[in-house]
């Protein structure tokens, strides 16, 4: 029995691109009864805009994490990732020995290590892989297959989905990341539509990133071990 005066038992608060939209404008000093298409279609331009800004900037949004695995084709070294995918952040590869299959993780390296290979078709276990960040991105394999691999899966983060104002649409974040990105949205807004106020409404954009930053991470220990057989004489 709940008594009076308790808590909500509840947590459904999720408001959508367009509410967030709503407060953003609130926050320029623009009540919604000022609000004009053109006022909507920039904050629709601006939300979008602000959404890559957070897809490019340093970390991972941890939300967007997605696992892909792609099946090995022998004697192909190459292979497509799709255009939403922002980094890749894990990947190993699956042998398939007929009674259990067994993952490898494996390293990348960069453009000028791939280059320094001198038998780039070598075929055999694929120990390391170069993300390839062109418009038509792809992952490449060295050595490259045999045959014996079933298959690679890479952990790659996306791009923030599209954002739209119309229809009661969601933006696509956790709960936690909502006040930054309405905070943000406000600060970019005022630049156009209430410059008296972007200083202030930058700052606070600052700090609410900030505080979401420090949420937006996995925790984790991590271990650094020195190499120290060079120290040592036999």
């Amino acid at each position: 029995m709940t008594s009076p005066g308790g808590t909500s038992g509840t947590y459904n608060f999720a408001p959508s691109v367009g509410e967030l939209t709503l407060w953003a404008w609130n926050r320029c000093g623009i009540r919604p009864t000022a609000l004009t298409q053109e006022h909507m279609q920039d904050a629709m331009m601006t939300a979008n805009l602000l959404a890559l800004e957070w897809s490019a900037k340093a970390g991972v949004n941890l939300w967007t994490v997605e696992l892909t695995t792609v099946p090995f084709v022998q004697g192909v070294a190459t292979y497509a990732v799709p255009s939403n995918i922002i980094g890749v952040l894990d990947l190993y590869v699956t042998i398939t020995n007929g009674v259990q299959p067994i993952d490898r993780y494996i390293l990348p390296i960069s453009r000028t290590e791939y280059a320094s290979y001198s038998q780039k078709a070598q075929q055999g276990f694929p120990t390391t892989y170069w993300f390839d960040k062109l418009l038509s991105q792809n992952i490449t394999f060295w050595p490259v297959p045999d045959g014996t691999q079933a298959s690679f899966s890479y952990y790659g983060f996306t791009q923030i989905q599209d954002m739209n104002v119309a229809n009661g649409q969601q933006a696509a974040m956790n709960a936690y990341a909502l006040p930054a990105f309405a905070a943000g949205l406000a600060a970019k807004l005022a630049v156009a539509w209430a410059p008296d106020k972007v200083m202030m409404l930058k700052a606070e954009a600052v700090e609410s990133y900030a505080i979401f930053a420090d949420q937006n991470v996995e925790t984790a220990n991590t271990y650094i071990t020195p190499t120290l057989s060079s120290y040592w004489r036999t």
